[in-house]
């Protein structure tokens, strides 16, 4: 399980999954690193979870913001034993119109910044410590008008695969798990849904995801918990889809 001297860094934790993993853990006795860059969602995560959390205002697309984390969580802690590199953007995008701009900051954040996040803090993780990263079940599905998206996060799933083998002298385990729809704040902050796009969203999962509902941001963190865990110390390099069996039928 996890240990009271255990010290995790969750990249994009102000909010949704990246709230709920960071509550999960704190629960559990860690100490918690949370990035963000809004710098109002990172004080009311700090007023709701207490002295146990650490909050950075910090943009993991910025190299130098990484290298502000790394010394921040070295004079405070010393050592890390997650990572959960769950930061990211969602923001769809037509083929034939898509600019050079949105392809950059979809795949600045998603992929060079989960990248150069992970490689940054790789001298604070203890040996047998456990990178989390966070992908999606597009990387499989290809949803029509989030090809930069889609695409982004089968970069994420490839990471785990190399990143295992990589880090396995040092007995790193990196493992993905892919979310299917959950109902976070992206829904209106990046996908610009509306209400009534989300309450049809809903609907039609009634009807077509075998769960018959969205999935919950605890649900996706008691998961990371577990792959973070003692108790899936033999789970290594794979791929979770944690979606209420939506992208399995």
């Amino acid at each position: 399980m996890i240990e009271k001297n255990d010290s995790i860094l969750i990249t994009g934790g102000s909010s949704g999954i990246g709230l709920a993993t960071a509550k999960t853990f704190i629960d559990a006795g860690a100490d918690v690193f949370i990035t963000g860059r809004n710098a109002e969602r990172l004080d009311t995560a700090k007023k709701e979870l207490g002295d146990a959390l650490t909050t950075i205002q910090a943009d993991v697309s910025d190299t130098k913001d990484n290298e502000k984390v790394y010394e921040i969580i070295k004079d405070k802690k010393g050592y890390l034993t997650t990572i959960f590199a769950n930061a990211g953007v969602a923001e769809g995008n037509i083929m034939g119109k898509t600019s050079i701009e949105s392809f950059d900051k979809t795949f600045d954040i998603n992929v060079k910044g989960m990248f150069f996040t992970v490689q940054s803090m790789l001298p604070l993780l203890k040996n047998g410590s456990s990178i989390v990263l966070n992908a999606s079940i597009v990387a499989n599905k290809g949803m029509a008008n989030l090809s930069l998206y889609n695409a982004s996060k089968a970069a994420v799933r490839s990471f785990s695969r190399s990143w295992a083998n990589d880090l396995k002298s040092r007995h790193i385990r990196v493992n993905t798990i892919s979310p299917g729809v959950t109902e976070t704040p992206i829904f209106t902050h990046g996908l610009d849904m509306s209400k009534e796009d989300i309450e049809n969203l809903k609907a039609s999962l009634a009807q077509t995801s075998p769960i018959g509902r969205m999935g919950t941001p605890q649900e996706i963190a008691d998961t990371v918990f577990f792959l973070a865990s003692k108790k899936a110390s033999y789970i290594n390099g794979i791929e979770l889809a944690v979606d209420g069996g939506f992208a399995q039928i």
